[in-house]
């Protein structure tokens, strides 16, 4: 869908920079947009103790529309957690217990106030507020009327997990009405008339479109609209945000601003203007202009990419200490005073047993490793060592941090640092 199918500005602006996958009805929702600001919400389960890179395309899509005027609702769904998505899952979810769904809570909630950072302000709601409160006869009264059974299961959702013969939990089967419903409540409360999410969601986002539509007949419940987002891939058809080190997570004591920019940095260079238009602010003018270099010149358009993605995710000043700090680690020189320092209470350590500790985490197994090691991927201090039982002795380290290279992405100081 191009931009210039669309008269509102913002709606121009997400079809620009390759958001737009689905729309429920693009003619009417480009019309409301245009008239005046609307209010829109995108729902987060606390599944995981961090948002990852996958989900920063929908947070992405708030900040771009809240730049336009538009103002984004955030719903923590922390009543949904507890029931479990299967959209996209071929088994049931584990169901999370009450205090692991909040300490996840508390770990992506921070996300949202460093990205949604201008006006108007973004307003943040928990649905366990509302669904905590439901009766259960009379939520199937005044909700369940309106699904049927037939519908549900041709969702793509359900219809894949019934394809492949693997169970289908009630509890689960559930989850749609609950969505729909979060969609119901913001619409009734706060006048939210637009639903955003990732493709996958689509079953689920459009059943809380036809629910408000239905619920809200004849009190303007037409202006209900969603919106997706195609799923985020690279130029090979792999889905992004995983590294050998796992996932790209938004939360600093996951992934470092240092690894996040090294993320960037790596992109595939056929990548690199899309990558540009979804996870920077840069006019589409000015990424054309970037994008129109090629060889050493594209590396330069790289780094840009990883500055402006990190100061958006960590801050410009965490931003710019990444850049020094990368451009020291593969500069080739010997001051890597701003790469991150990784201290371990060690007396001593094997190399092996090094680079695969998890707060260093080089190589997924230490049969990865020693053949990486033995294949000359690893330098201590610029020297390659090619022996997995080398030990590194805080006595012989004299209290320096060591640097530490392992394949073509990991740099960091290490310090070993005896406890007493």
């Amino acid at each position: 869908m191009s931009e210039h199918d669309f008269t509102s500005p913002a709606l121009r602006d997400l079809a620009a920079r390759g958001f737009i996958e689905q729309v429920s009805d693009a003619a009417a929702l480009d019309a409301a947009m245009a008239a005046g600001p609307i209010t829109f919400y995108i729902g987060y389960d606390p599944t995981a103790a961090s948002l990852h890179v996958g989900n920063m395309v929908c947070v992405m899509a708030m900040r771009r529309l809240q730049r336009h005027g538009h103002r984004p609702i955030v719903v923590l769904g922390t009543g949904t957690a507890r029931i479990g998505d299967p959209s996209g899952k071929s088994e049931t979810r584990r169901l999370l217990d009450a205090e692991t769904i909040a300490r996840n809570t508390a770990g992506i909630a921070r996300i949202f106030g460093t990205v949604l950072d201008g006006e108007p302000a973004p307003l943040v709601l928990d649905n366990y507020d509302w669904l905590s409160q439901l009766g259960y006869i009379e939520f199937l009264r005044d909700v369940g009327v309106h699904f049927t059974v037939n519908r549900m299961i041709a969702t793509k959702t359900y219809r894949d997990r019934l394809d492949a013969e693997q169970p289908l939990s009630f509890i689960e089967f559930n989850y749609q009405l609950l969505q729909a419903y979060d969609f119901w409540r913001l619409f009734r409360d706060h006048g939210c008339t637009l639903q955003l999410g990732g493709s996958d969601q689509w079953g689920n986002i459009i059943a809380g479109v036809e629910l408000v539509r239905r619920m809200a007949a004849g009190k303007g419940g037409a202006a209900a609209q969603c919106l997706t987002f195609p799923l985020l891939t690279n130029a090979d058809g792999a889905k992004m945000g995983k590294t050998e080190r796992g996932a790209v997570w938004l939360d600093a004591s996951m992934v470092s601003p240092f690894d996040y920019y090294q993320y960037w940095v790596g992109c595939d260079d056929r990548d690199v203007r899309r990558l540009l238009a979804i996870f920077t602010d840069l006019a589409i003018e000015e990424i054309d202009t970037l994008c129109a270099a090629q060889g050493a010149a594209l590396r330069e358009v790289k780094h840009r990419l990883a500055l402006e993605a990190t100061a958006i995710c960590h801050g410009r000043a965490a931003a710019e200490a990444a850049q020094v700090a990368a451009r020291q680690a593969f500069g080739g020189g010997d001051d890597w005073s701003a790469v991150p320092l990784v201290t371990l209470p060690l007396a001593r350590i094997r190399l092996v047993d090094l680079v695969v500790d998890p707060r260093i985490g080089a190589f997924p197994s230490k049969r990865a490793a020693r053949e990486r090691i033995e294949g000359g991927a690893v330098r201590l201090g610029g020297t390659v060592v090619t022996a997995p039982e080398h030990e590194l002795a805080a006595a012989d380290l004299g209290g320096e941090p060591l640097r530490l290279q392992a394949g073509k992405k990991l740099r960091v100081r290490v310090a070993l640092v005896p406890e007493d």
